[in-house]
């Protein structure tokens, strides 16, 4: 009878990449995986970030609301470049401290704020708060997300507007260990094809536009663990070797599903029901 596969030990991705958001190694690794570093910590390009927020519709009158906000860079570059007021909230403690520290480098302390809460419990937001709602990568992190987009529906304004993406749509085969390694960062929930649709339908919301976005996710993860790689001894002393060895497993992984297309990516774009 062949041995039992043990889970992998949780790797420390957020609390390693926001502790040492400002070093020069983790500013170089950013630049190799995205290519234009905008203080993202996903699958998320500046050319991608730019495009969905052009479908939000934002300006100076509108106040988004960055769900997994991390460290505050694309929240920032929300900020910066539609004029939008902008509120980012995450779980993470040094994420919220390194936000805080990019607001003001970017000069756009008065028109951001960042809150350290958990965004799958209720918002500490009145009703109608937000004319928008982005979280990039994140939404997987939540249990119950038909609970997450009714706290959703209730913090926006009529005819809000939604975009967040979803990238463990399982669309193959996956192994055990395949998947113990991909849900090695924490709790993951794993998605089959339809089923954000119909969630998204049950909260009252009517879906714009869907846009397949796996190739990103093959892409930066491929370069985000080449880069590591080249930067191994600078990230050995910041991390360790348990969490420089782990974040690279998951990357090896996830650019290997994705780019045989057995695990996906999907941005999905929808708004309040009127």
């Amino acid at each position: 009878m062949a041995g039992r596969e043990s889970e992998p030990s949780p790797v420390a991705l957020f609390d390693a990449s926001y502790g040492n958001f400002e070093t020069e190694v983790q500013g170089a690794v950013r630049r190799g995986a995205f290519g234009e570093d905008i203080g993202q910590n996903s699958w998320l390009t500046a050319d991608e970030w730019r495009r969905y927020l052009g479908r939000l519709e934002l300006s100076a009158s509108t106040a988004l609301l960055d769900v997994a906000s991390g460290g505050g860079g694309p929240a920032i570059c929300a900020a910066v470049e539609t004029g939008s007021r902008v509120v980012g909230v995450d779980a993470h403690a040094a994420g919220i401290a390194t936000a805080g520290k990019l607001a003001a480098r970017n000069r756009v302390e008065e028109r951001t704020k960042f809150i350290e809460c958990d965004a799958s419990q209720r918002l500490p937001f009145e009703a109608a708060s937000f004319d928008a709602i982005t979280c990039i990568d994140s939404i997987h992190h939540f249990a119950d997300r038909r609970a997450v987009l009714a706290e959703w529906r209730r913090i926006l304004k009529p005819g809000g507007r939604i975009l967040y993406t979803d990238p463990i749509l399982v669309t193959g085969s996956l192994s055990n260990k395949e998947i113990f390694i991909r849900s090695s960062l924490g709790f993951f929930m794993f998605t089959p094809p339809g089923i954000n649709e119909q969630w998204l339908a049950e909260a009252g919301f009517d879906l714009v536009g869907q846009e397949d976005a796996t190739e990103n996710m093959a892409q930066v993860a491929r370069r985000w663990r080449e880069t590591r790689a080249e930067n191994r001894e600078k990230l050995l002393e910041l991390e360790g070797a348990e969490t420089f060895e782990g974040q690279q497993r998951f990357f090896e992984t996830t650019s290997a599903l994705a780019a045989e297309r057995r695990l996906s990516r999907f941005a999905f774009h929808a708004t309040l029901r009127a």
